[in-house]
């Protein structure tokens, strides 16, 4: 966030800056998507709905993981929320007393230790390496677990790296004793291979996704998480204590994407695999290639290694000197030191540009 209020901040003054730090898609969302929430308003749709989410909904998230991962899930399973942020902190919220333990990736998604430490739980990590795809080894995991381990949270494809968990890493893990909290925010944008849902593999499972991300709907603060049953109806009561329900206009803008939205999401999904095969190249080109390709999302973690330990530095003197905004790496635990990630939710135009001036960048640390 450093970065991303100092981007600001330059861009007010008039100075040509282009961020690839940013992991929001620049694409707008699909046009039913905004007919459907327009209508809604049209039609004074702006009340109170099912603390849980409009039935509609639920059923129509039902089956698209039927469809999509052929697993039932019924619309009981499924609370919508504000975003996939407070599917996190209702899934925690009735997992977690004082004490009990998480167990996450380093590097990780930066909010996700923030969620168990307000809850008075404890995040306990794992350090991932950039030869495994920064994914889980199960038997490193298995030495982590206690009595007091409630979870593993595992997400695929991975922010900061983009990379898959293997149908051998879900398998394992989901043999463990701990629940899995499976972060699918990605699914719909992966450009090799296929993403699994944890569903697939265990039903003992909190599985959060939302439409901020495949639909390009950030703003529109719409997510759901899919719990074991026997958890919904306290997950229930806390909606119901701290948020009531969930916008009703948006929520029918969620309804079209799933029922409509599929040829806009796939347009989406082809723009960003050219732009990452584009931001690969010229990253390459310039002397940081990584050891596996990112297979999802939109990111790519690269190593800088040979030119700093200190990632933080490195980036505000990349955009003080270069103008191109990146993410250090230690935002993502103390396993991302010495890396950065790069975003291509960005113009094709923007990405060659911004990733030419970071090339001039690592010209002049050579020469000095």
């Amino acid at each position: 966030m450093d970065v991303i209020e100092k981007i600001g901040e330059m861009q007010a003054l008039g100075e040509d800056v282009i961020s690839l730090s940013l992991g929001e898609p620049d694409f707008p969302p699909p046009p039913c998507v905004k007919n459907a929430c327009i209508q809604a308003l049209n039609e004074d749709f702006t009340k109170y709905t099912h603390s849980r989410g409009m039935i509609e909904l639920r059923e129509a998230i039902a089956k698209h993981y039927f469809r999509r991962y052929k697993v039932e899930v019924h619309p009981d399973q499924v609370l919508v929320t504000s975003g996939s942020s407070q599917a996190f902190f209702l899934a925690f919220s009735v997992l977690l007393n004082p004490q009990d333990e998480v167990i996450l990736s380093d590097p990780h998604y930066p909010c996700y230790p923030n969620f168990v430490k307000f809850l008075d739980g404890n995040p306990v990590y794992v350090r991932v390496k950039e030869v495994d795809k920064f994914q889980y080894r199960v038997d490193q995991v298995k030495k982590k677990i206690t009595r007091k381990t409630k979870a593993i949270l595992v997400t695929s494809p991975s922010n900061p790296t983009g990379y898959l968990v293997s149908d051998e890493t879900f398998e394992g893990l989901a043999h463990l004793k701990p629940y899995l909290v499976s972060d699918e925010i990605y699914h719909g944008l992966v450009y090799e291979g296929r993403e699994r849902s944890a569903l697939e593999f265990t039903d003992r499972a909190f599985v959060i996704n939302g439409f901020s991300k495949a639909y390009s709907m950030t703003g529109f603060r719409l997510g759901y998480v899919i719990a074991p049953r026997e958890f919904v109806r306290p997950m229930q009561i806390i909606q119901q204590n701290f948020a009531i329900s969930v916008n009703p206009f948006v929520q029918r803008a969620g309804i079209a994407a799933l029922r409509e939205g599929a040829k806009d999401q796939e347009r989406m999904r082809l723009g960003f695999a050219e732009r990452r095969n584009v931001a690969l190249e010229e990253l390459n080109r310039i002397g940081l290639k990584t050891i596996h390709e990112p297979e999802g999302a939109f990111y790519i973690f690269v190593s800088i290694k040979k030119y700093t330990n200190d990632s933080y530095r490195f980036a505000f003197d990349c955009l003080q000197q270069a103008k191109v905004g990146i993410t250090p790496g230690i935002d993502f635990g103390k396993g991302g030191e010495g890396y950065i990630r790069i975003s291509y939710a960005n113009s094709m135009e923007k990405i060659r540009e911004g990733i030419r001036r970071l090339g001039g960048y690592l010209t002049t640390l050579q020469k000095n």
